[in-house]
């Protein structure tokens, strides 16, 4: 391994400590097992000189000499009586230097083996996990302050806004006009002005909505399952590809609930195109996915890259893909189609209501700019160890701290998205179908956004390195995008069915 210094010089590590740790089997006599081993570099400077030993020509078992060292450390010392482990005062004692990387070098080690009773199989790999508590647990705590804090300032301005508004509105559109009122027509003004529109189908791709709330469904199980089995240690951080296969398989099995969810939001649409309804959910989001992963790996093949994928593994994804999730989505989607619509609590009228202008702080910019950037902020510290574990390969094992910043996500996006819906009913405004998964889903675009600032810390040096990179996180984003969006439309879906059922239509 090669490092450099101040002075612009490269040295080399010639030298490890290989540190064994072992405890006797419980259940046999004289076995033994290893729980633990630490390695540890050093670079020294050995003046030696070759020996004539050949080891080709000796036997196997047969001892013999590489080199001479003329000025051995303590460790390296054949005359020293007393065995001794190399340590940093050794290495760097008067007279010492380390060793360039240029010309002829010697390689050492030395091993010592420590008894560790202590020390129990089962838990031989909570140091690695826990990166010898490099991250304490004290700044997921942070964390999770940093986003209760923000869960509570939103609900605040929920109670002090929603609440308080919503009950003098109630108030005062359950109330008998007067003559004069019903004369001057001023019986209804604000949110309830829009009583026959509000739950018109979107006027832009319904079809594309109902497909994408499907799909963010499927992704929310899938997420929200394999974070608990997670926690609950079923999947083991100490095999990295249990979690990702763990991803795939629930992410195939919740293929019904992506089905179900569909067609039932395109049947309250209206809409008449259901087997295509039915088909784009099936091959959408996992058809991008799945282009853009195999070109991806096209490009690791083309950098001779170990993470490349083989194409055993492609054809398995596949049979995945069209052999279980998608028949999964057209059997969600025929129970979906055979429920009932969902049920409003108000008529929509034939004719649509004109919108009036609408104030600068209610335009598509501003209201995704705010409504991205509240929950990306309740979770952005463990995205942090999240990229740390996939792109500089460290454990992340935190699935408890994982699991609340994971409904803190989702309560942030369902309360901020209600209060922009309610801000614009009020405006007369009831396009609130795409602009409630917009507003949700743009914590995604911070997320990408994010992944930017932390691509620093990679050091690329190669275009295929960029090309990976961003091309995972764009995927990764996209798919967020589609699972925060989903989160939106429920939740003020929810939130206009209650509101408008609790006042009397004329």
């Amino acid at each position: 391994r090669m490092m450099m210094t101040d002075t612009k010089k490269a040295y080399i590590h010639n030298h490890v400590n290989i540190e064994l740790m072992y405890h006797a089997v419980e259940t046999e006599v004289d076995k033994y097992r290893i729980v633990r081993f630490t390695v540890e570099p050093f670079s020294i400077k050995h003046e030696f000189e070759p020996a004539d030993d050949d080891d080709d020509s000796n036997k196997e078992g047969d001892s013999f000499t590489v080199a001479k060292i003329i000025n051995p450390i303590s460790s390296c010392n054949p005359k020293s009586k007393k065995k001794v482990h190399t340590d940093y005062n050794m290495v760097t004692s008067q007279g010492r230097e380390p060793q360039l990387a240029s010309g002829k070098v010697l390689f050492t080690y030395d091993v010592t083996w420590i008894e560790n009773k202590e020390l129990h199989w089962a838990s031989r790999w909570d140091i690695y996990l826990s990166m010898d508590n490099a991250i304490p647990a004290k700044v997921h705590w942070l964390s999770i302050a940093n986003s209760l804090v923000i869960v509570f300032v939103l609900s605040a301005m929920i109670a002090a806004i929603l609440v308080r508004n919503l009950r003098r509105d109630f108030a005062r559109y359950n109330k008998l006009a007067t003559d004069e009122e019903k004369a001057e027509d001023l019986e209804e003004f604000g949110w309830k002005l829009v009583h026959a529109d509000v739950f018109r189908p979107p006027s832009f791709s319904p079809l594309l909505l109902s497909v994408a709330c499907g799909t963010g469904a499927q992704i929310l199980s899938m997420s929200f399952l394999t974070i608990i089995f997670s926690s609950m240690g079923f999947l083991s951080p100490a095999n990295r590809g249990a979690l990702l296969m763990a991803e795939l398989l629930l992410y195939v099995m919740m293929g019904g609930m992506a089905g179900y969810v569909t067609a039932r939001l395109y049947k309250t649409f209206k809409g008449k195109s259901w087997q295509r309804a039915t088909t784009l959910t099936a091959l959408g989001f996992p058809g991008v996915a799945f282009t853009l992963f195999f070109m991806m790996d096209l490009l690791a093949v083309s950098q001779d890259s170990t993470d490349a994928v083989p194409f055993t593994t492609m054809i398995v994804l596949l049979v995945l893909w069209f052999g279980i999730s998608t028949p999964l989505v057209f059997f969600g989607a025929y129970f979906g189609y055979k429920q009932d619509a969902i049920e409003f609590p108000v008529n929509t009228s034939s004719i649509p209501r004109q919108i009036p202008d609408q104030p600068w702080f209610m335009g598509i910019p501003f209201t995704l700019a705010i409504g991205g950037i509240l929950p990306f902020g309740a979770c952005f510290v463990e995205l942090y160890f999240i990229l740390a574990s996939v792109w500089m390969d460290q454990y992340y094992y935190v699935f408890g701290f994982l699991l609340l910043v994971y409904f803190i996500l989702i309560i942030t996006c369902a309360e901020i998205t209600v209060l922009f819906c309610y801000f614009q009913l009020c405006g007369e405004n009831y396009h609130w179908w795409w602009r409630s998964f917009c507003t949700s889903g743009s914590t995604a675009l911070y997320v990408f956004f994010y992944s930017f600032v932390y691509f620093k810390q990679l050091e690329a040096n190669s275009f295929a390195t960029y090309v990976l990179y961003f091309g995972y996180m764009g995927l990764v984003s996209f798919g967020l995008f589609i699972m925060t969006g989903s989160i939106g439309v429920f939740s003020s879906l929810w939130f206009n069915k209650t509101i408008f059922s609790s006042i009397k239509i004329d």
